[in-house]
């Protein structure tokens, strides 16, 4: 069974890898082309902005086309972008259109074509639910996630190593394009078809749409009060985390002057213990506590940390800070979709998880943007305002 898997866990890495690996590197390339650190977020942004809306679409096309066409023409799509984002670098560093350099706008667009079609995210699940059995799916989709975890930690450390090499940027580049040509490859020789003809739909236009408008999912859920709360804590957990993401690299850069491969480290460091906690820890505190107290127990930790990083220029006790927000993160991702799977109408267990990761989507894409921005204008003092989110969140939880 598991070399069936194979395609639909490269994808899986790969579709992370375009986030994660650029990390570490779009700070540095937006600085070396004089741009704002608003730049910085709208191109973090992007990706996730046009991830979001690409994923239905891309699901729907292929419930009417099949899993195998959509998975290579999208993958097909991702290497593109990486070719593209290559040619940027290649253009003159003064050369601007409406005041901004005619490079970043092409890494822009590299940004949205990969956004779109790293959306195969839902075709990949489709595929993998496609191929298992019910009993085969508790564990296989516990393994798409760690493989995703695993896209996470490698990507930040692989960008910044690259980007320090004397490739510079083009080295991070050439490893992207290597990946992507692999897994592509691997998809057009070892994927086969899991969705017949008999079983496709005609069309699924309306799907998409359905999908894009979050509240009126919820409001067909018919929630109850306490899933409610959660869905509101979720969306104020998930807007802290985007404003993190959007900013941690700058306010690295600024505060330890990281290289690329500074940085780069720092995050590999940071994504081992988030997924050392995460898999480990977080079962002992859900074990002693439960899950609705570790959730809090979780808020409190981010909010300590997300502050606290704000007090101190000693990198080692900075590192001791972050560790407690990097445990509160570990804590609180897991129990949400504990807590939201025990609680949701088992009818409708699905689509109450896809509302919880469109809510995650959303912030993602709307937030990375403001949270950079917020910072180039105010600097770690901005931090003090992405704590106000998680200790709102905790105030939330702790009301009855």
């Amino acid at each position: 069974m598991f070399q069936k898997l194979i395609p639909a866990f490269l994808l899986t890495f790969v579709n992370v890898l375009g986030f994660s690996i650029l990390m570490p590197v779009l700070p540095f390339l937006v600085k070396d082309y004089g741009a704002p650190e608003w730049v910085y977020g709208l191109l973090l942004t992007l990706y996730s902005a046009f991830q979001f809306f690409g994923a239905p679409f891309l699901g729907a096309l292929s419930d009417h086309l099949g899993r195998k066409p959509v998975l290579m023409v999208s993958q097909a799509g991702t290497l593109l972008s990486w070719f593209v984002f290559v040619l940027a670098l290649y253009l003159p560093e003064d050369q601007k259109i409406f005041g901004m350099s005619t490079a970043l706008i092409v890494v822009a667009l590299s940004r949205i074509l990969d956004g779109i079609t790293g959306g195969n995210a839902s075709v990949t699940n489709a595929y993998v639910a496609d191929i298992t059995t019910p009993k085969e799916k508790s564990y296989v989709f516990g393994y798409l996630g760690g493989i995703a975890g695993i896209g996470l930690v490698i990507g930040p450390g692989l960008g910044g190593l690259t980007a320090s090499s004397s490739w510079g940027y083009l080295g991070t580049m050439i490893t992207a394009i290597i990946i992507s040509s692999v897994t592509l490859l691997t998809i057009f020789l070892f994927l086969k078809e899991s969705h017949p003809p008999e079983k496709r739909s005609p069309a699924g236009e309306q799907r998409i749409l359905k999908n894009l408008y979050i509240l009126k999912r919820i409001k067909h859920l018919e929630l109850t009060p306490f899933l409610k709360k959660i869905f509101l804590l979720k969306l104020l957990f998930s807007t802290t985390v985007a404003c993190y993401i959007g900013s941690i690299a700058l306010f690295l850069i600024d505060l330890f002057q990281f290289e690329p491969d500074d940085l780069g480290l720092f995050m590999l460091a940071v994504g081992l213990f988030l997924s050392f906690n995460q898999a480990v820890v977080s079962r002992y505190f859900i074990r002693w506590f439960g899950e609705f107290n570790t959730l809090k127990i979780g808020l409190s930790g981010v909010f300590i940390g997300l502050f606290s990083i704000t007090l101190t220029e000693s990198l080692w006790l900075f590192i001791c800070f972050y560790y407690i927000m990097n445990l509160g993160l570990s804590l609180t991702f897991p129990t949400f979709n504990s807590i939201i799977s025990q609680h949701a109408d088992p009818k409708k267990q699905g689509e109450t998880m896809g509302v919880s990761d469109s809510i995650h989507s959303f912030a993602m894409a709307s937030f990375p943007i403001l949270s950079a921005a917020t910072y180039g204008v105010i600097g770690y003092h901005a931090y003090w305002i992405y704590a106000a989110f998680p200790l709102i969140a905790l105030f939330i939880a702790l009301k009855r």
